[in-house]
């Protein structure tokens, strides 16, 4: 089955063309996973602005479909752009599709329109069925993607694992944290959640404070690897609480509250402070976020015998926190399967793999922006 899919849940446009098959182990081969990010048009506003995401979303969707469309080997992943992609195309790409795929939720609600309202009008024009998404199952289905080869040519091949259940998924974005037994790569119960700030969230808050640029969770991590992490003893949220919730926001204001002590400044003001000290609190900070993530998982490994972690999201990126998962489940003698750098971050290529395993499931979503869906 071949499956073009849209995501437009926050910041980043994209459209993927899938090809799916397979069930009990679904596999999967990207035939292209086209990304448009907005970074530089949101980075003066230190966040994502909700109505220019969408204008973006609004202009890049054509854009990425003529991309698609202008393909010349269907069976490698290397695009040539050209300057005019003609119609007939389009209706050339869109015969090889089965199947259209749509973040509903969650994200952004005006930005999740846009690729609905995309997705609604190429089914009817060319007559396709149409199946909904939810993001965060899609970051839960990443590491089903495939890896780049190791000599990280353009071609790609399917990863070669073994899965084993139960398994602990671990889910870290900008908006989400949270720990989920799994039974199946279908059936799952959701064990701890965060009750405040997501752990990109508050890294996001904290690159602020630090006066480095949007995205924060790159630019902390950057500065972390230049400072002490010990230096500075944060508090790790929650750790002495007998269940796997999670708090960040706590650990957020402490390291607020550590910038007005050592600056003597009003919170409401900038804090001037030196290299040393910006890379010392963001190691700080960092260690303190990744023990709380790494500790909460290893619990949950001994208590439900899990034999396998996953992982997925946009946090994911950063390798302290993966290389500490992995140094864990090592340790634990547990099978640690991350996510392929490629599919790491927003992109429609996990939504054709969410999307496809709903279809198995016969499961339909609401063709409507859902803000606050959740697993």
């Amino acid at each position: 089955m071949n499956i073009l899919a849209i995501e437009t849940s926050c910041d980043d446009t994209s459209i993927a063309l899938v090809e799916a098959k397979g069930d009990k182990l679904p596999s999967f081969v990207i035939r292209a996973n086209l990304v448009s990010s907005q970074i530089k048009i949101h980075r003066p506003f230190g966040g994502v602005v909700p109505n220019l995401a969408k204008r973006e979303h609004i202009k890049n969707l054509p854009i990425l479909l003529k991309r698609l469309a202008s393909k010349y080997k269907i069976q490698d992943t290397r695009y040539k752009i050209q300057k005019h992609v003609s119609q007939h195309q389009v209706k050339t790409l869109m015969k090889n599709v089965d199947m259209i795929a749509v973040t509903v939720g969650p994200g952004l609600e005006p930005a999740l329109w846009t690729g609905i309202n995309f997705a609604k009008e190429l089914a009817k024009e060319y007559k396709k069925s149409l199946l909904g998404a939810n993001h965060l199952e899609g970051h839960l289905y990443s590491f089903l993607l495939p890896q780049k080869t190791e000599n990280q040519k353009s071609k790609i091949k399917n990863q070669k694992f073994g899965i084993a259940f139960p398994a602990i998924g671990l889910i870290v974005s900008g908006g989400h944290t949270m720990l989920l037994l799994m039974t199946s790569l279908t059936k799952w119960k959701k064990i701890g959640e965060t009750r405040d700030d997501a752990v990109g969230e508050a890294y996001d808050k904290v690159a602020r404070m630090l006066q480095l640029p949007y995205p924060g969770g790159p630019e902390v991590e950057c500065a972390a690897k230049k400072g002490d992490p010990n230096s500075i003893q944060f508090p790790r949220p929650m750790l002495d609480q007998k269940n796997y919730d999670f708090s960040f926001s706590g650990l957020k204001t402490s390291v607020l509250y550590h910038l007005r002590d050592i600056t003597k400044h009003e919170i409401n003001t900038p804090f001037i402070i030196s290299e040393e000290q910006r890379n010392n609190i963001a190691a700080s900070f960092q260690m303190a976020a990744i023990e709380t993530l790494t500790q909460k998982t290893m619990r949950a490994i001994k208590q439900f015998d899990a034999k396998m972690v996953l992982i997925g999201g946009g946090v994911t990126a950063n390798k302290s926190l993966t290389n500490a998962l992995k140094k864990m489940c090592k340790q634990e003698n547990v099978l640690f399967i991350p996510p392929a750098r490629n599919v790491i971050t927003d992109n429609a290529a996990t939504i054709a793999a969410s999307a496809y395993i709903n279809s198995l499931q016969k499961k339909k979503r609401r063709m409507v922006a859902q803000s606050n869906l959740t697993l």
